[in-house]
């Protein structure tokens, strides 16, 4: 009276204390003979043991012995709380006995355990999980008797198991192992998903999950289509019942519930029969010329709520004319399979053929229904197509006088080709396929695999080259002066490219903003007009303090206090006078002549210049020529502001030393403007 839940299969089996994974009871026994085939051994695996051994295994033990009856002998005796065995036990022989025994006692679950044949070196128990193993994928063997009450799993197929839920029960929901034989499962784990949904499948129920950080699948041959009853492949002529019911509603207007109308998730009423018996069937043939392997069938109820019909078991039967039909059972199982159907109108309902079916027509034997005998279904699998004889082409009819001859070697040839198809009739290796995916599509999404990710390599590596272009640009960008010229725009794109070339001769380099006296004086005379006349800027220069650099040194920020003189902070001219002033260029006057105001060279000062000699301004004069040399400026001179006055159309200089009056003062005219009558008094 101590044996709990228990599946012995012919290869692999499960066995538990009773009341397992609760105390078990005081003063009970259980003592199980396990056998395999001949010439196999057995080994077991130990997923639980929680024996108490206050007593030293003295009354509550689990003893294992090698054999069977008075001549076994004992291979070990174990006992303890939470005792963990992480290896296998091995008989000498096919025959094991295993004994539990429970004395008196207070707590201890009693034991849960696994066997199978040797060879199995990966077999597990009903109680681990995904979150046991470390590996992305591993293949374990599964024993059978995994549909345990105690253990609960979440998620379904497709989209995965919950890493919580126990791998072999989740691998006879998926239907890649069945619970009474037990087999190999190949796991893969990836990462987990928010929600699990819950179903009902080969008498196992999934429940349903939240988030997890990890789920497993299962790898499988992936025949598992659908054949046809949904998408109407399956003409309605190839449905047929052994009957049919019929009633009138309220207006007098009789329903019938056809067996085409069986076609799953289609909206209406489903097939009934007329009698609810255990001698109604409803049968589909797939095709005239081909067999399909069956992997599975997917049941509902009427789906209709004003008629709460279902049917909750039934059998299998298979054929390949309509005439013979087998009852589906699994190997070594003296008895017809039973699979269960729903539990209610609307879920859908999966059971999975473990071996498959390989046949032409299917019939379902209703067992058991609620009210009446209603159901919608489809059915899972592949096509299975046998190759075929090769065309025997015959040689042309001789048209000579060895025509008797010939017709001889006809007739052996004919006679060799029907008796080399004759030997070979079995010699054609079947071909299976998908009954979901044609050959084109394969073709099509083999092509689609390759070329996919060589495009998306294409267009990402495109996208960063001009991410880093555009990042590149950017902060050369912001390396540039802040008031820089803007060549762009207005001077052209040769001149906006003149920036990114170096300087290498005077001739393109660019006038100095002036120039001390002492170093005009050393220049030959040819020298100074060639200085003066190169091009001007088109914008005006910033006005910068001390001696200021050629243009191509386009840094107008003032310079950090305390910083190390570089040679650009140099005198080259040896200036006399350092007055600082602005050190930032000023933009010019919204309303101010189109040209920058003139800078004004005053040679009066000087002593190899006459005495009232004209300034000269360094506007570019019209045409080619250059403009006179009389004489430089020792410093810049601020500019008039044109909103101030209306007759300030020239600079002032402002505080300039040894200047007299204004009749000194001679300025050039600027281009496009009509020169003043400038009187004595201004």
């Amino acid at each position: 009276d101590g044996c709990g839940h228990t599946v012995l299969g012919p290869e692999s089996g499960t066995l538990a204390s009773i009341n397992y994974p609760q105390t078990s009871p005081n003063s009970t026994v259980c003592e199980w003979e396990i056998r395999v085939k001949a010439g196999q051994r057995v080994q077991i695996k130990f997923g639980d043991i929680d024996i108490d051994d206050s007593d030293s295994c003295h009354s509550s033990y689990l003893r294992v012995h090698n054999g069977i009856g008075p001549n076994r002998t004992e291979i070990g005796k174990y006992c303890g709380f939470g005792f963990q065995m992480d290896g296998l036990i091995t008989s000498k022989s096919n025959e094991v006995t295993v004994q539990f025994m429970s004395g008196i006692h207070t707590s201890g679950r009693g034991f849960l355990a696994a066997y199978s044949t040797t060879g199995k070196s990966d077999l597990i128990t009903c109680l681990d999980n995904a979150s046991h193993f470390s590996e992305p994928e591993f293949n374990k063997y599964c024993p059978a008797g995994c549909v345990i009450p105690f253990a609960d799993i979440s998620g379904t197929i497709p989209h995965g198991y919950r890493d919580s839920s126990s791998l072999c029960m989740a691998g006879v929901h998926a239907g890649v192992v069945s619970d009474t034989l037990g087999g190999q499962i190949n796991v893969v784990i990836s990462k987990g998903i928010p929600y699990y949904e819950g179903s009902l499948a080969n008498n196992v129920t999934s429940k349903v999950g939240p988030l997890s950080t990890s789920l497993f699948t299962f790898k499988t041959s992936g025949c598992y289509g659908t054949l046809g009853m949904e998408s109407g492949v399956i003409p309605n002529s190839h449905i047929t019942s052994s009957s049919i019911f019929e009633w009138p509603n309220r207006t007098g207007q009789v329903n019938v519930w056809k067996p085409e109308n069986a076609r799953l998730k289609r909206i209406g009423p489903p097939w009934a029969a007329f009698i609810s018996d255990e001698h109604q069937w409803l049968q589909i043939d797939l095709n005239k010329e081909k067999k399909v392997t069956g992997k599975g069938i997917i049941t509902t109820g009427s789906t209709l709520s004003e008629h709460y019909y279902y049917v909750s078991a039934y059998r299998i039967l298979y054929s390949d004319d309509a005439h013979k039909w087998t009852v589906y059972r699994e190997p070594g199982m003296g008895k017809d399979k039973i699979f269960q159907g729903n539990t209610e109108l609307y879920q859908e309902v999966r059971n999975n053929f473990i071996p498959p079916i390989i046949a032409r027509f299917f019939r379902i034997n209703p067992l058991k229904w609620h009210q009446k005998i209603a159901m919608k279904v489809e059915l899972l699998g592949c096509q299975f197509s046998i190759g075929r004889a090769p065309k025997i082409t015959l040689p042309p009819t001789p048209q000579n006088k060895n025509y008797e001859k010939n017709a001889d070697f006809v007739d052996d040839f004919l006679h060799s080709v029907k008796t080399s198809l004759q030997t070979d009739k079995t010699a054609f290796t079947p071909e299976i396929k998908n009954a979901t995916v044609t050959p084109s599509v394969t073709k099509d999404v083999a092509l689609a695999a390759v070329l996919v990710p060589v495009l998306v390599m294409i267009f990402t590596t495109l996208i960063l080259i001009l991410v880093c272009a555009w990042h590149w640009r950017n902060r050369k960008k912001k390396t540039e002066d802040t008031y820089d010229l803007s060549y762009w725009d207005r001077a052209g794109w040769w001149k906006g490219m003149k920036q990114f070339f170096p300087i290498k001769s005077a001739e393109h380099e660019e006038t100095p903003v002036c120039y001390s006296s002492s170093e005009i004086s050393h220049l030959r005379p040819r020298e100074v007009p060639t200085m003066l006349q190169t091009e001007s800027a088109e914008y005006a220069q910033p006005l910068v303090g001390g001696i200021v650099g050629t243009l191509h040194q386009r840094s107008t920020f003032k310079p950090e206090e305390g910083k190390e003189a570089s040679y650009a902070d140099l005198d080259p001219y040896n200036s006399p006078i350092q007055e600082v002033y602005h050190a930032y260029a000023e933009p010019l006057p919204v309303t101010g002549p189109e040209y920058a105001t003139p800078i004004i060279m005053d040679m009066s000062s000087h002593p190899s210049t006459p005495l009232g000699a004209p300034s000269i301004s360094t506007f570019k004069a019209a045409g080619n020529q250059a403009p006179p040399l009389v004489g430089m400026c020792n410093k810049l001179l601020s500019r008039t502001d044109s909103a101030s006055s209306a007759q300030a159309l020239y600079d002032i200089p402002k505080g300039q030393p040894g200047l007299g009056n204004a009749n000194q003062l001679v300025y050039q005219v600027p281009q496009s403007i009509a020169h003043p009558a400038v009187s004595k008094d201004e």
